[in-house]
């Protein structure tokens, strides 16, 4: 089991899960996990390809979502309607169409991010996150969330979700408030699990769906 060890950030009933006490903020999580790994060898063939891989999986559809958290230690203030950065200031986000329930009981989901993300750290570090389920008509909010480097919350609506303080972007119909209850490790991706705080729904519009490499929505 110690080579495949899943790492436990956060336990049910621990102290670290608990919510936190006036003033007092989420504590951070190891952002980079590193159980050993077992990579194909330079005498072994891939099963498959890079890109058959991507041409399959791009067959199954999926929603779209932007994983949001706070700025910390002093990376910015997230308290304001709009601004932050997606270099280092502000509050941290990324575009995210690998999310999915988890639990009922307890009420957990779960998002993938891959290792070499420049965002997770910052995401790590501040322990909560906030998940924001993009509506069809948001497919431009999605696309600035997934450029490396840019000021992804530039003119963007937002205000702090009610448990974490995470960006709770204006318009999404669901979201979803966590803290950070585990990490594993998953080949050149995280798995990261959340215990669900708070939630919310507007309870109206259609969903932005995601496949073969383009946005879509549902159709009668």
């Amino acid at each position: 089991m110690a080579a495949t060890v899943v790492r436990y950030l956060r336990s049910v009933g621990s102290p670290a899960s608990a919510p936190a006490g006036p003033g007092a903020g989420p504590e951070p999580v190891d952002a980079h996990p590193r159980p050993e790994l077992r990579a194909v060898g330079a005498d072994e063939r891939a099963p498959v390809s890079p890109a058959e891989f991507r041409a399959v999986l791009g067959n199954f559809a999926s929603g779209v979502t932007v994983i949001t958290a706070p700025a910390v230690d002093g990376d910015g203030d997230a308290s304001g309607s709009e601004g932050g950065s997606g270099s280092g200031d502000g509050p941290a986000g990324f575009a995210c169409q690998s999310f999915a329930s988890l639990s009922l009981d307890p009420p957990l989901v779960t998002f993938m991010v891959a290792r070499t993300s420049t965002t997770w750290p910052r995401i790590a570090r501040a322990g909560v996150f906030c998940v924001n389920i993009l509506g069809a008509e948001q497919g431009a909010l999605c696309r600035s969330f997934a450029v490396s480097g840019a000021d992804k919350f530039a003119g963007v609506t937002h205000a702090p979700a009610p448990v974490t303080g995470s960006p709770l972007l204006d318009a999404v119909p669901a979201w979803i408030d966590c803290r950070i209850h585990a990490v594993h490790t998953g080949g050149d991706h995280l798995i990261v699990v959340g215990r669900v705080e708070a939630m919310g729904a507007a309870g109206e519009g259609d969903p932005l769906l995601f496949h073969r490499g383009r946005f879509g929505r549902f159709s009668d």
